[in-house]
């Protein structure tokens, strides 16, 4: 399955299993813990020094959060978006502008890799070292190229009930996020549809 920084970011905002929303970024360690969980998807990207991982660094990806689920609310209109920060949205023109301010950050040029052994191949490298930059930068290039990529036109929130995550169709009819998902929403509708047949025939009678 394919994994996308930028999509993981969105999904830092979730249901918490209860009858709320959390944020895994609302204080530094959750930011800590993320960047761990995530190591080979941000492989190089991520301060090398724990203790590099600071507040401001947490306020500035919060911020490029905000832009990428501004820009994905914008992707998935005219459905609706992820219900969460809905009606606070970063206008989208400002998303636009800031996700690529922070892409810009770090300049990365293409380097050729080419073993002895196995066909040639291209990587970027980064041409700055501040660690905060680099993170920053990793983050909002991958929203930049998924936004502007094929699987955009895939990029849906999940309507079950309570959920508020965006997630990539895989097929033709899926509909959630995951099966869990699937079994809610489709236990929901039984239930409204069990009593609205009551309450008709409450009112027949």
């Amino acid at each position: 399955m394919e994994r996308w920084a930028a999509l993981e970011l969105a999904s830092t905002i979730r249901h918490d299993g209860k009858d709320g929303v959390a944020d895994d970024l609302a204080a530094l360690q959750g930011l800590k813990d993320w960047l761990r969980r995530h190591q080979a998807l941000l492989d190089g990207h991520i301060p090398a020094e724990e203790g590099t991982v600071d507040e401001d660094l947490r306020i500035r990806v919060v911020e490029v959060r905000r832009a990428v689920r501004a820009l994905f609310a914008r992707a998935v209109s005219p459905a609706r978006p992820s219900p969460p920060d809905a009606h606070r949205l970063m206008p989208a023109d400002r998303a636009v502008d800031h996700l690529n301010a922070i892409a810009a950050l770090v300049p990365v040029v293409p380097q050729l890799d080419w073993p002895l052994e196995g066909p040639p191949g291209a990587r970027l490298s980064a041409t700055r070292d501040d660690p905060h930059a680099v993170l920053l930068a990793a983050l909002a290039r991958s929203a930049v190229e998924f936004l502007s990529g094929p699987r955009r036109e895939q990029l849906r929130a999940c309507t079950a009930p309570r959920c508020v995550r965006y997630f990539v169709k895989g097929h033709g009819r899926q509909e959630w996020c995951k099966p869990s998902c699937g079994n809610r929403a489709r236990a929901a509708r039984h239930y409204d549809r069990h009593h609205r047949a009551q309450d008709g025939t409450a009112t027949s009678s």
